[in-house]
């Protein structure tokens, strides 16, 4: 099976088996703390003295309880609770606020409303919280509840969905205690760590456990470096502190891995050396600009490298070029495998979404690139914000031609057909529509198995634009018979584009 199908199925586990949950978290932390506090690597693995007490007295008295009024949701979910505005929608169901209860039901004739509960932490003594931006969202009022039970209004600062992270301020008649930012970049897994927070309204709870993984991707955003823990969080947790043994924040609590709605030991948080960069500009700018190159890309895999000539798989290749997006004024084009951007490498298509999205609009960058066996340097003009770079993904079926098989590609398994008027009205093509659609693909052969579809429309072959399938056939056969040991197709698939590279050894 291909990485391109494996990450779509992946994906579509997440969205029936993994909840996000809106877990709110405090942290505190003095406004000279804007660069990462030095920390000595933990060593061990028990508790100070056995026992975690005194990192919980000096920490918890920063944890806040973050509770928001919002306008119920238009969608709900089949037991009434509203659709939370989490960046990971894509993939998991939120579960956010109320905790977990369905919202009041109010008369007719009031506005609908409902509220959301979180977890959030103070970083200054003037009363600067840092949550998780899904808690926040849509708010049309926040209210803040100290470790003392004081309830306080709050004002939003800024909030940055890409990262989710949001500041709050709030005002106190004295300075209010904070937590210090640690070094995650320093965080091992096997490291013993506490989750403070709210679950479920029952008010502040610590837990304790390891961290689990580093790097955990979600396919939430540019942004996906996931610390992985097994200390519980549940519902209302999100935004809340993860803190080593030394008492300082490491992560911020903000997904859980849930068949069930309730923590099963797989929980993630956004390290602190991520947040506290992010944290630093909301609380100066209240927003984050973003850079925008405007390519959909994909992983280059062992066999798009050998389809396209590379000695190793690596990099980002463009699988579609936006119209009148950076990269189509600079000159970026379908099939080109983008290896560098900015003077840094790319090795895979997340890190060339990182690297964007860090750049300052406007800034004029060089992406080094491979074209048509042939390595050259193109310079852009970086854009602002829009779609950013998006990983191309793998779409559920497509309608397919009900008429007969036409031509045989029996090395790879694929029956395709011309675009006949038929099929065009069919199918619903454009007249300037060129190409071969797949007609039937053998389930037995490669095709199948690096995930093409009955339905999808053969655009170019190893780079080389096709009108028919006779077209394909002959340069599926030549490619063949070159000694490649797989051949690179351009697929159009529900009006995207997508490259699948299918090996010959497996027809």
């Amino acid at each position: 099976m291909s990485d391109i199908l494996r990450r779509h199925r992946v994906a579509a586990l997440l969205g029936a088996a993994l909840i996000i949950s809106p877990f709110v978290i405090s942290f505190a932390q003095s406004a000279s703390n804007a660069v990462p506090t030095t920390q000595t690597p933990v060593a061990g693995i028990t508790a100070p003295n056995g026992s975690f007490a005194p990192i919980v007295a000096a920490d918890k008295p920063a944890v806040v309880t973050v509770t928001t009024a919002m306008k119920a949701q238009p969608e709900s979910t089949d037991d009434g609770m509203p659709l939370g505005n989490s960046p990971f929608d894509e993939y998991f169901r939120q579960f956010f606020g109320d905790q977990g209860m369905p919202a009041p039901q109010t008369p007719p004739q009031q506005a609908p409303r409902a509220e959301a509960l979180g977890s959030g932490f103070i970083v200054a003594a003037d009363g600067t919280i840092v949550t998780n931006n899904h808690v926040v969202d849509g708010a049309s009022s926040i209210k803040v509840t100290l470790d003392d039970g004081t309830e306080l209004p709050a004002k939003l600062v800024g909030r940055d969905a890409k990262n989710d992270l949001a500041v709050l301020k709030i005002k106190a008649d004295k300075p209010l205690p904070t937590v210090k930012w640690g070094d995650s970049d320093r965080l091992m897994t096997g490291d013993q760590v506490l989750a403070i927070g709210n679950p479920f309204g029952i008010g502040t709870t610590v837990t304790a456990g390891i961290v689990s993984a580093r790097g955990r991707d979600l396919h939430s955003g540019p942004f996906d470096d996931f610390i992985q823990i097994d200390a519980p969080i549940n519902h209302g947790n999100s935004g809340g502190p993860l803190v080593d043994v030394s008492g300082n924040v490491v992560g911020i609590n903000t997904a859980i891995y849930s068949p069930n709605g309730g923590s099963v030991g797989v929980g993630f948080a956004i390290p602190s050396d991520q947040a506290q960069k992010v944290v630093a500009k909301l609380m100066k700018d209240g927003s984050i600009q973003y850079g925008y190159l405007g390519v959909e890309i994909q992983p280059v895999t062992p066999d798009v490298a050998s389809a396209i000539g590379l000695d190793h798989p690596g990099g980002a290749l463009v699988s579609q070029v936006n119209d009148g997006s950076p990269a189509a004024k600079a000159g970026v084009e379908t099939g080109d495998v983008i290896t560098s951007f900015a003077g840094q490498d790319v090795k895979d298509p997340k890190d060339l979404s990182r690297a964007v999205a860090d750049v300052a609009p406007g800034a004029r960058e060089t992406l080094d690139v491979w074209r048509k066996g042939k390595a050259m340097d193109i310079s852009v003009d970086v854009g602002l914000n829009g779609d950013d770079v998006k990983t191309a993904s793998v779409t559920d079926g497509s309608g397919a031609p009900s008429a007969g098989q036409g031509n045989r590609v029996p090395a790879i398994g694929l029956g395709l057909m011309d675009i006949t008027p038929d099929i065009r009205q069919q199918m619903n093509l454009a007249d300037n529509q060129h190409g071969a659609v797949v007609a039937s693909v053998n389930p037995d052969k490669a095709a199948a198995a690096s995930g093409i579809q009955a339905g999808d429309i053969i655009i170019a072959v190893n780079q080389v634009p096709v009108k028919s399938a006779r077209q394909v056939t002959q340069a599926i056969a030549q490619a063949g018979k070159s000694g490649r040991k797989s051949v690179l197709l351009l697929l159009e698939r529900d009006g995207g584009q997508i490259y699948v590279a299918v090996p010959f050894a497996n027809g």
